[in-house]
């Protein structure tokens, strides 16, 4: 199975000692959460984790503890075809353009941008925008 990602790899290594390993699961936490909200995971993940999908919907749960609920990963199987296909060309891209998506070019680090759902709507609309034309360039 395909991990694209999981908090617990950015706990060691250049982690700042100074951020609580919660900083760990925003990016990643950003990115399900669009993924939730464009329809995009697997019918699986959703009944697995309905009363928590119903909640960041309900955005009275955080895209970050949402992943933390998930147990900090994004895989393959938490999505569906056409998520696999996006996260497989995406988000890498996605990592590499992060702080210009949350315009925190002043940020130490990854793990510096605050959890908020103003960073949060920041990165759907442009998600919304790779995701567009991915979507067209697959179609050809």
């Amino acid at each position: 199975m395909t991990v694209y990602d999981k908090a617990k790899y950015h706990y060691d290594g250049d982690f700042p000692a100074e951020l609580s390993h919660d900083q760990a699961y925003v990016h990643i936490g950003f990115f399900l959460g669009w993924l939730v909200d464009q329809g995009l995971c697997s019918n699986e993940f959703l009944d697995k984790y309905r009363t928590d999908v119903e909640a960041f919907k309900a955005r009275k749960l955080l895209s970050s503890q949402l992943c933390r609920k998930t147990g900090g990963v994004l895989a393959a199987d938490m999505l569906n075809d056409e998520g696999n296909a996006f996260a497989e060309r995406g988000y890498e891209s996605y990592l590499s353009d992060y702080l210009f998506f949350v315009n925190h070019d002043d940020a130490e680090s990854v793990y510096h941008v605050p959890d908020t759902w103003e960073n949060y709507e920041m990165i759907r609309e442009q998600l919304d925008i790779s995701y567009e034309m991915w979507r067209e360039i697959r179609q050809g």
